[in-house]
């Protein structure tokens, strides 16, 4: 193989024959080539952008698509250097592409320098791309690691505001983005209630079901300006969740897949399929359009084990409604928690776990991170409220009431005469159904995480906890954001979890309705209730900055203060951090 720094040249022929033994639909770039004219060519512009991603330490995927003047074949060429104006050209060569790819087109830039910062462009005719900005992955020893983390972009919901404050950034390592990078819902479904006034109707119409609805939805996405901009300026690492195929996905179905929709597999083929034209990620092999699980290594310092918890292997998610009986309303708390732990239920399959157990035993960096999709942080709420049997508030009121009760049924001397008052207005709400709710157990309020696979949890945290690696994971899908302590069986504190706000889909506030002069009485009472939560915000739209040092890793939670018009700013008053030492899984305050 020909590196980057060859002074060598090759011919367009040559070239070609060589990628052709590479990954057939990612064009490998070997080095520097001769330029080739074609006077039968067809020519297109980069209405989509450019992006980069999935970084090594000597290579880097980059991407762009041609709209084509005229349908069939198009031309197209790339460049590589070290500075910005193209004189210190590394590698470029040109390919062609075409429909049966949707004219996205994929090079493999390899033979490039560690820890390096590149330059890339595409050109097509006369037309030019914008100049992208890339970097490679580090070796050896490194002071620092920075990470923008996002999830959850819904285009319909609002503005990609938040793509264009990090794009404003600098320090940037890379972009992990956590998924549901898009929404499968049709026009006027989940979170459009201000999509037309914001000229942000979703493309096509319908939901999505077949390969060209994705495309279509993809290419709609990607015409957007802040997210082209974030692409060009930081590699992406990315992972997919549900909505890029449907919601609540799991490997041989999802919720919103319904009669009448076709047959399932197809449907996701399709749907991953398209998310490989369109995301900068280096698959496999040819044609793999499942697997993509993966690790990234910035030098000693940090490990980066991205995970599929949603298409490869995932059990179908438990049901609330199953153990709950029709008739009294009782909530059958054994026969779910025999469920729920269930040796047998998995979230990554044997092979994904098997590999990430190896990959984090055999790793000698400093700090393993596991970049994923779902809170793997216990997130247990009382069963009256998990089940939405009570509100949040109501059960806190319920709760309150019975400790008065439970006090003066003791005789206790210390209540007060508001108390004894309070106690018998009110005596009477508490009821026998009410008392029994009251006392069920803590459960998961969420059973799509974690939380409904917590075998396979216990096995990574006893993996991390063996050889007492400083585990960090990062997770999206909730649209809030969240720090947990996590902790194994036995309450031993392994690792923490940092977990990402989305960048429009709606969160908590949108769906329990909660107005802004509750929200910190709301998040400071489920901090409150769940054992190892340490910090939720459940209102606004932003990203994570995680920065890992030998020291410590740090999240700096950041947001924006609207997604409805596209004049934003920061919303400091908002903004949290927490950091951990390494060798002590406690999250504290900087």
């Amino acid at each position: 193989m020909l590196g980057a720094n060859t002074k060598s040249s090759i011919t367009r022929r040559d070239f070609l024959a060589m990628s052709a033994k590479g990954l057939g639909t990612v064009v490998i770039s070997y080095g520097l080539m001769g330029c080739d004219s074609d006077d039968n060519a067809q020519y297109g512009k980069f209405n989509h952008g450019i992006a980069s991603g999935d970084p090594a330490q000597d290579a880097v995927i980059l991407w762009t698509r041609v709209t084509p003047e005229i349908e069939g074949e198009v031309s197209l060429a790339w460049e590589v250097a070290t500075d910005e104006d193209f004189s210190q050209l590394v590698t470029n060569g040109s390919t062609t592409t075409n429909s049966d790819r949707d004219y996205t087109v994929k090079i493999d830039a390899v033979g490039l320098e560690p820890g390096t910062s590149y330059y890339y462009r595409f050109k097509s005719g006369d037309n030019t791309s914008v100049i992208g900005k890339t970097k490679t992955l580090p070796q050896g020893d490194v002071d620092q690691v920075k990470f923008a983390v996002m999830s959850c972009s819904n285009f319909p919901a609002g503005y990609f505001n938040v793509y264009e404050m990090a794009a404003r950034r600098t320090d940037l390592d890379a972009v992990l983005h956590l998924g549901d990078y898009l929404y499968e819902y049709g026009r006027g479904e989940y979170a459009s209630d201000n999509a037309e006034a914001m000229n942000r109707q979703v493309f096509p119409e319908g939901e999505l079901l077949s390969l060209s609805d994705y495309r279509t939805r993809y290419g709609q996405y990607r015409s957007d300006a802040s997210l082209q901009k974030l692409h060009q300026n930081v590699a992406f690492i990315n992972v997919w969740d549900d909505h890029e195929v449907t919601n609540d996905t799991w490997k041989d179905g999802a919720e919103n897949h319904n009669d009448g929709e076709g047959d399932f597999d197809v449907r996701k083929q399709a749907a991953l399929q398209a998310y490989f034209e369109w995301l900068p990620i280096r698959p496999w092999s040819e044609g793999n359009h499942e697997e993509i699980y993966r690790s990234f290594k910035f030098g000693e310092l940090v490990d980066l084990h991205m995970l599929d918890t949603r298409v490869i292997a995932r059990d179908e998610q438990l049901n609330y409604a199953n153990y709950i009986d029709p008739t009294s309303g009782a909530f059958n708390s054994d026969s779910f928690m025999a469920d729920v732990t269930n040796v047998e239920r998995t979230l990554l399959g044997q092979e994904q776990l098997q590999w990430l157990q190896q990959s984090m035993l055999e790793s000698t960096a400093k700090w393993q991170v596991l970049g994923q999709q779902v809170l793997m942080g216990k997130m247990t709420l009382p069963a009256a409220i998990a089940t939405q049997q009570m509100e949040i508030g109501e059960f806190a009121e319920l709760a309150g009431l019975a400790q008065l009760s439970a006090r003066a049924a003791a005789g206790d001397p210390t209540l007060t005469v508001d108390e004894l008052a309070y106690l018998q207005v009110n005596q009477a709400r508490l009821t026998p159904e009410v008392v029994a709710m009251l006392q069920l157990p803590s459960i998961p309020y969420n059973l799509d995480a974690w939380d409904g696979y917590a075998y396979e949890r216990e096995v990574i945290l006893a993996t991390a906890k063996s050889q007492q690696k400083n585990l960090v994971v990062v997770a999206g899908d909730t649209h809030n954001a969240w720090a947990n302590h996590l902790t194994d069986a036995s309450g031993e504190k392994v690792g923490v979890e940092f977990a990402t706000s989305s960048v429009s889909s709606p969160g908590m506030e949108y769906y329990l309705g909660i107005a802004d002069a509750d929200m910190p009485q709301t998040e400071a009472a489920i901090v409150g209730l769940v054992d190892d939560l340490k910090y939720t915000n459940l209102r606004d739209r932003g990203y994570m900055v995680l920065t890992f040092t030998a020291a410590q890793v740090r999240s700096d939670w950041v947001y924006v203060d609207t997604i409805k018009s596209l004049s934003t700013t920061e919303q400091t008053e908002r903004a949290h951090s927490l950091m951990m030492k390494a060798g002590d899984a406690t999250l504290v305050k900087p």
